[in-house]
């Protein structure tokens, strides 16, 4: 009678140890009423090489009304600082934002928070990039985030459309041009 009473003891435990191991990391680490969000950066270039970015945040647009207190919504960005864009053309992305989970919401459009440190290297000569004052480092996605999905969102810059020379001011002006790719999983 003894051993019937530690067989049952030893099977409802396994039957428990089991049950708490089927579980992923993904399954106990992820709410499933978020969605998650990753976001890479990615250039392009054919004349300018060496161009440095100052990377402040990535930011989301949840409201129409970009001016309200709460429309933007900070991603959380990993790798910040200054990072040589240039480097990141074809297959090499710059992980920016690693599954930030976010209610389901409709996002109008997504930013890149650039600081004062950008610049361009021209024959070992830095040169300073001053932002276009009309610029914005934004582009429309326009997309109802559902939860239960992970979607990865890859910024791609255009580095020679984003820089111009301002002859009449003698500066060089960065004023970027992005598109976004949208893969929902």
């Amino acid at each position: 009678m003894k051993h019937l009473q530690s067989l049952k003891f030893i099977v409802l435990s396994l039957l428990i140890l089991v049950n708490f191991t089927s579980c992923t990391k993904d399954d106990m680490g992820r709410d499933a009423n978020k969605a998650a969000i990753s976001v890479s950066l990615k250039s392009s270039a054919n004349h300018l090489n060496n161009v440095f970015l100052d990377i402040e945040d990535v930011q989301v647009k949840v409201k129409e009304d970009g001016d309200a207190s709460n429309a933007w919504v900070s991603l959380n960005a990993i790798n910040l600082g200054t990072h040589n864009v240039s480097d990141l053309i074809s297959e090499t992305e710059l992980l920016l934002v690693d599954h930030f989970e976010i209610n389901q919401t409709f996002i109008y459009e997504i930013r890149l928070v650039l600081g004062d440190n950008n610049f361009v290297n021209i024959n070992e000569t830095l040169i300073s990039l001053d932002l276009d004052e009309n610029a914005s480092a934004s582009n429309l996605i326009q997309t109802e985030f559902e939860v239960n999905h992970i979607y990865q969102l890859v910024i791609n810059l255009d580095i020679d459309e984003s820089i111009q020379f301002a002859e009449d001011e003698n500066i060089m002006i960065l004023n970027p041009k992005l598109y976004t790719e949208i893969r929902k999983f």
